[in-house]
């Protein structure tokens, strides 16, 4: 059984999106950080929607320690203003793909541009066996340039 704090996943950039990339389900992000350790940890305040979360990374690899818990909208506004300058925001797109999800990040502001996919797993052995679709270009898990807190930073 999967340690239920345990995230693991694969990041890709982009060679091509999908067509119809606007049919898949699809909402906008915006995240900050309160805390970047100098280990990669980080303490993440994320609105997707009308759900609002704070969550705790820790690792660089495919496989990393993460705890999330729920907050009520008058909470994460509480805490969004500690978050100033260190911010991001995107569009996610869900595409289905075999067994998996891929999350399609298409950022904005600063980061205009730049397009990246998640797939996350249920554990090690189907995350080492995935295949990419053809439309996913050079893997960059752990890459830290093209960490959202390093790009929130940026």
């Amino acid at each position: 059984m999967k340690d239920p704090h345990l995230e693991i996943e694969r990041k890709f950039l982009i060679r091509k999106l999908p067509r119809g990339l606007e049919r898949f389900p699809h909402r906008e992000i915006a995240q900050g950080y309160l805390t970047i350790g100098r280990d990669r940890s980080h303490v993440r305040l994320r609105r997707k929607g009308r759900v609002c979360t704070l969550t705790f990374k820790r690792g660089s690899a495919a496989a990393r320690e993460e705890r999330e818990i729920r907050l009520n909208l008058a909470q994460f506004d509480i805490l969004w203003p500690a978050t100033t300058g260190v911010r991001l925001t995107k569009t996610r797109y869900d595409v289905p793909w075999k067994k998996s999800v891929v999350e399609i990040d298409i950022y904005h502001g600063s980061n205009e541009g730049l397009i990246v996919a998640e797939v996350e797993f249920p554990d090690e052995l189907s995350c080492r066996k995935f295949a990419p679709p053809a439309w996913l270009g050079a893997e960059i898990t752990g890459v830290g340039r093209y960490s959202n807190p390093r790009l929130a930073s940026d």
